[in-house]
């Protein structure tokens, strides 16, 4: 039986009256390993060096078995350094909690130091959604994120976006429902005008209140 006394895992205290708590999830690991670890790319460089090492070993004469033996030692590093990303990409989405309210959406994340991270509607100016293969990502433009500087909210921010950081809800691979929850859910918020908009400039429709949401994706 759950302990009422206490609010749900990622929210920082019970919601308050009226206001619903309408998704939670988490990052994919596998996709937070591949698309902010870069493991595939890392596996490449490595792959890379290491057939640099056995061609340039083996054409300068030294011996086969001597190669052999450093190529095997490289690639146990290798799978290490690799071992390691991926294993940081499995805590990072164990350590995070994406929640969207009817009135704010909530980052919970931090492996050694947890985080919540409250953007009310009212604050979010735009929030984009981006597909990636087997998933997608929203990123949400925000009046302001305080003393949150990008190296704060990693990885639970836009690439490159360092000067007005953009806390985003990476690793989705229900992208395309989460944003249909949180387009609703702004359109349904008064507060101010908001536009959930695919990067892909996927048409948009205006709602009741002339807030605009994003068409199905």
């Amino acid at each position: 039986m759950s302990d009422l006394s206490q609010p749900a895992a990622g929210l920082p205290d019970h919601l308050p009256q009226g206001e619903r708590l309408l998704w939670q999830g988490r990052p994919d690991w596998r996709l937070l390993a591949r698309d902010v670890m870069h493991v595939r790319k890392v596996a490449v460089y490595f792959a890379a060096l290491l057939a640099w090492y056995v061609a340039s070993s083996l054409q300068d004469g030294r011996n086969t078995l001597d190669v052999a033996v450093s190529a095997v030692q490289f690639g146990a590093l290798a799978l290490v350094a690799l071992g390691l990303l991926a294993g940081y990409a499995w805590l990072t989405s164990r350590a995070t909690i994406y929640s969207v309210t009817s009135r704010r959406v909530v980052l919970r994340f931090g492996i050694a130091l947890p985080m919540t991270v409250n953007l009310p509607f009212r604050q979010v100016e735009a929030a984009n959604v981006k597909q990636i293969p087997g998933g997608g990502e929203i990123a949400l433009s925000v009046a302001s994120t305080g003393k949150l500087g990008y190296l704060v909210l990693w990885p639970n921010v836009r690439r490159w976006h360092f000067a007005k950081p953009e806390p985003t809800l990476r690793g989705l691979r229900d992208a395309a429902k989460v944003a249909q929850v949180l387009s609703r859910a702004l359109a349904a918020d008064a507060s101010t005008p908001v536009a959930v908009m695919p990067e892909s400039q996927v048409p948009v429709a205006a709602s009741r209140n002339g807030r605009r949401a994003a068409a199905a994706a």
